[in-house]
């Protein structure tokens, strides 16, 4: 089946943005005659016709602003970002109109249905923290990222400060009076897995203890990723893990995230160990179909998602002139906002005890 004409591909036959495709055939904004013409005669020759549900939303006047998703509509630990987008964009007299898209679909026509509609500015949200090229069809000066950057775009981001989160995470072990905490992860190099070995590694060495990573084979991280970490941390057999270095072992885990603690809980388990007596585990995510439902409940660190998205919102706000931005802001306009999360206690943590063996 042919692919249907764009309005990215009329941009680039009339060697024109496509922005100013959109304000030649909406009448709106300011367009030579001649750029007018240029673009008419690019519509005939590709036959192009505008999408009927997009040009219907281009006579709504009200402010509206476009929040494309990867997935996040159907994410059940971030929906809190859209909930917090729409709020901020409420209230400041905005709409927020949602396009959910499959995560790495830059070239989604829907996308383009935004642009056509002239929204003020788009919030572009990843599927997870990560670098990213910003899609070709959006405006740096009109787009914001969220939860995720691009080094070669002048383009505002949001994002979360994982290394702050881990840093939660681990103090929070510390001050129940852990000193021996390993944390697991997985192979990769995203902001996500870099920023939070950053900040457990930064933490224990300012407290005066050695920094232990296992990173389970791959770069998924579910439970299965933590069950492999935590067996390969404990000894791959009930006996050697009380056989082998009981002294030394740690009475501490900072995974990832709460899938992976999940991991951590079946290991425990199966080797006799009690969480929150035997063996404290953090978790990151505040994922609560893991976190709440574990036994004992998982201590863990909430990502900011609610804020995150109010903040990419007032970055977009900024951008348009509808809300005036800070005198002395935390970040340059186009640079990097970090947000810290919150830790989330549940029974995880306990006091150290004497090791079992």
């Amino acid at each position: 089946m042919a692919r249907s004409t764009s309005i990215r591909d009329v941009a680039a036959e009339a060697g024109v943005s496509i922005t100013t495709v959109s304000h030649a055939l909406s009448g709106k904004g300011t367009v030579s005659a001649r750029t007018r013409l240029r673009v008419e005669e690019a519509v005939e020759r590709l036959g192009y016709a505008p999408n009927p549900i997009a040009r219907a939303m281009r006579t709504d006047r009200r402010a509206v602003l476009g929040f494309v998703s990867e997935e996040i509509a159907s994410t059940p630990y971030a929906g809190k970002i859209i909930v917090g987008a729409q709020a901020e964009a409420a209230a400041h007299d905005h709409v927020l109109m949602i396009v959910d898209i499959a995560a790495g679909e830059f070239d989604d026509p829907r996308i383009d249905a935004l642009i056509q509609r002239q929204v003020d500015a788009v919030v572009f949200a990843s599927a997870s923290n990560r670098v990213i090229r910003l899609p070709r069809s959006l405006d740096p000066a009109r787009t914001v990222l969220l939860d995720a950057f691009d080094p070669a775009a002048p383009v505002p981001s949001v994002v979360p400060d994982e290394q702050d989160i881990a840093a939660t995470a681990v103090r929070a072990l510390l001050e129940a009076g852990h000193r021996r905490i390993a944390h697991l992860t997985v192979e990769g190099a995203g902001p996500a897995v870099t920023g939070r070995v950053e900040g457990y590694e930064r933490t224990l060495v300012q407290a005066g203890r050695t920094p232990v990573v296992v990173r389970a084979a791959g770069e998924v991280a579910d439970a299965a990723a933590g069950h492999r970490a935590a067996t390969e941390l404990f000894g791959p057999t009930p006996s050697q893990a009380a056989d082998a270095h009981a002294g030394e072992r740690p009475t501490a885990v900072f995974a990832f995230n709460d899938q992976m603690a999940m991991g951590v809980y079946q290991v425990a388990e199966e080797r006799g160990m009690r969480i929150g007596r035997d063996l404290s585990v953090v978790g990151i995510d505040d994922l609560q179909i893991v976190a709440a439902a574990l036994r004992p409940g998982l201590t863990t660190v909430a990502l900011p998602h609610e804020q995150m998205g109010r903040a990419a919102v007032r970055r977009a706000l900024e951008q348009t002139g509808a809300l005036t931005a800070p005198q002395a802001p935390q970040t340059p306009r186009a640079g990097v906002e970090r947000l810290r999360g919150e830790l989330v206690v549940r029974g995880s943590i306990g006091p150290v005890t004497v090791t079992r063996s």
